[in-house]
């Protein structure tokens, strides 16, 4: 198994006079070349269980391990080389062109490294052609759009020449050609290359759709986890998101589709 969550537990700091928000109890595996997504309600630990698995964050209890080994005992350029990490939004100032930004993610492989060897130049070459946007490689990052500037920060993470790339919603704020796009993205790098893909989601259609497997959290633990036919299910999603919805199955063939049911 190349990811294992077993039993994770953590907690922030309270706030002064409110209750502190724990992540409790969550296990979960993802195999090497699988896409899982995780999907939940706003604060129900989502982008927490991310800054867990790229050691921003250090469970309380429990023990995550990456090919066996437990990420606490890995040196943190190790896990570089091995997991990359894609953020929700940009930095407010990123003075980098494209390709600069991109060869960022060959830091791993040489930490302490003034300048970049020609197999790092080759991997950030492969990685921006990967996500086309090696024709974009001079050009200011700032001067970039919204689906751009998500596809150059996919392309840092596969400079990284990861095995697991972990994304905390990769198409939020991105219209919909945009949503294609990066959707389309990820797939392709699961599928052509076996990258497995941890991916964090507000949108259930779009993790329905490109994921083999959901976990779904609700208030911290783990609500339910199974294929998208099994996890988007009307009574448990009304249940955990507090709203009423239908699940449109269809055929047996297609994955199945969350609406909202408005009331007048």
């Amino acid at each position: 198994m190349l990811l294992e969550l077993e039993r994770v537990s953590f907690a922030y700091p309270a706030p002064a006079g409110r209750r502190a928000f724990a992540l409790s109890d969550v296990s979960l595996e993802l195999a090497g070349g699988e896409m899982v997504g995780v999907i939940g309600p706003n604060s129900s630990g989502k982008t927490t269980l991310i800054r867990l698995v790229a050691r921003v964050l250090e469970p309380a209890t429990g023990e995550i391990r990456l090919d066996g080994v437990p990420v606490r005992r890995l040196a943190r350029t190790d896990l570089a080389r091995r997991v990359g990490v894609v953020p929700q939004s940009a930095p407010a100032e990123c003075p980098f062109n494209v390709g600069e930004l991109v060869l960022m993610g060959r830091y791993p492989h040489g930490p302490g490294r003034y300048f970049e060897s020609r197999h790092d130049r080759a991997a950030a070459r492969a990685a921006m052609e990967a996500t086309g946007v090696l024709e974009l490689a001079d050009l200011p990052f700032d001067h970039l759009s919204g689906g751009e500037r998500q596809r150059a920060f996919i392309a840092r993470a596969l400079a990284q020449e990861p095995r697991l790339l972990v994304l905390d919603e990769p198409t939020a704020h991105l219209d919909l050609r945009y949503q294609v796009e990066v959707a389309s993205l990820l797939r392709r790098l699961n599928r052509e290359r076996g990258i497995a893909i941890l991916l964090v989601s507000h949108d259930l259609n779009l993790a329905g759709e490109v994921c083999d497997r959901l976990v779904l959290l609700a208030a911290g633990r783990v609500a339910a986890t199974g294929p998208p036919e099994v996890v988007l299910e009307e009574s448990l999603l009304s249940s955990v998101f507090g709203c009423d919805v239908v699940v449109d199955k269809g055929e047996p063939a297609r994955r199945p589709v969350v609406r909202l049911t408005w009331r007048a």
